[in-house]
């Protein structure tokens, strides 16, 4: 999370994507406005809407960028965590975690319900990536079907947005928690989902 940031010229646009990530990792989605924005910049509440008609449009294009951003980090995690497909999925716990820490945006954001009536093909394309990727890499661990794929990923989303949101609201404070600290928790965690259950559960 950075500091108020002015802005003086140059891309507009991407300065307001930019600057809303600050804001929801400080404040939250329910927070998050137009209007806070423009003044997490310093320019007129009417600057933005140049660029985006309505916070919608804005939190659309924030969810292309995140989507993109995720994918990339979850994508590093996976390659560093080795050659063992659950160990690699359970990668994405950390991934994930440190992200959302970091930005405020995680699924809640990316995939926002408001956000499909949004014409976005941007948006469309890199949540689909991203989704893809997930499933690619539950697939990998050898699960049975495509349904079990999307539970895998679910169950392994849902533990790492547990911990990053514990986090974000200070849970883990009164231990000197770290991010990289809670990150490793959570791999932890849901790698214990991806580990075979015993003969004749």
């Amino acid at each position: 999370m950075s500091a108020v940031r002015k802005y003086h010229h140059g891309d507009l646009r991407a300065a307001l994507i930019e600057a809303s990530f600050d804001l929801l990792a400080e404040a939250g989605l329910q927070r998050f406005s137009v209007a806070a924005v423009a003044r997490r910049l310093g320019v007129s509440s009417a600057a933005p809407y140049r660029h985006f008609p309505d916070r919608d449009h804005l939190l659309s294009a924030i969810s292309a960028t995140a989507a993109r951003d995720l994918r990339a980090a979850i994508t590093a995690a996976a390659d560093a965590a080795g050659p063992d497909p659950a160990d690699r999925l359970a990668a994405v716990a950390g991934a994930y975690v440190r992200y959302v820490v970091r930005t405020g945006a995680g699924f809640h954001v990316i995939y926002a319900a408001d956000l499909y009536k949004i014409p976005d093909d941007t948006r469309r394309e890199q949540t689909r990536a991203l989704m893809t990727t997930l499933l690619d890499l539950a697939s990998a661990t050898g699960s049975p079907s495509y349904e079990e794929d999307v539970l895998f990923v679910e169950a392994t989303i849902a533990v790492a947005h547990g911990y990053a949101s514990l986090f974000t609201d200070g849970f883990f404070a009164r231990n000197g928690g770290t991010v990289d600290a809670i990150a490793v928790r959570a791999v932890q965690a849901a790698r214990a989902l991806l580990a075979p259950s015993p003969a004749g559960q």
